[in-house]
């Protein structure tokens, strides 16, 4: 989320309000995505194989409805960047590998 802010500082600086709007509120749906499969998770462990499928399959599809909310909007309002809202969706996800990443990198034991 940091991130996200410093970006959003960025473009508010460069009086591009509408991609500021776009990150942060892109930015948010991801989180919220994250929590949802946080909570998601338990209910899937200790059901059987068909239960556990079909519930995972159902938390999978309301993610993604959830996640196209942000594009719906973006796509309607002309006040928040459509690119933008994308790229705040992926910006935990790309922060999360980058931060995977660096440790491969910066931290081998030889």
């Amino acid at each position: 989320m940091a991130l996200a802010i410093v970006g959003a500082l960025l473009f508010l600086a460069l009086d591009a309000k509408p991609m500021a709007k776009g990150l942060v509120l892109g930015t948010l749906f991801s989180i919220l995505n994250f929590i949802m499969m946080a909570t998601l998770l338990p209910m899937r462990l200790d059901k059987g194989r068909r239960q556990t499928f079909l519930v995972g399959l159902g938390g999978i599809g309301f993610r993604y409805v959830v996640l196209a909310v942000p594009l719906l909007i973006s796509a309607k309002l002309d006040t928040i960047n459509f690119y933008s809202t994308a790229a705040g969706l992926f910006m935990v996800q790309g922060v999360l590998m980058g931060d995977h990443f660096t440790r491969i990198i910066f931290n081998k034991e030889s």
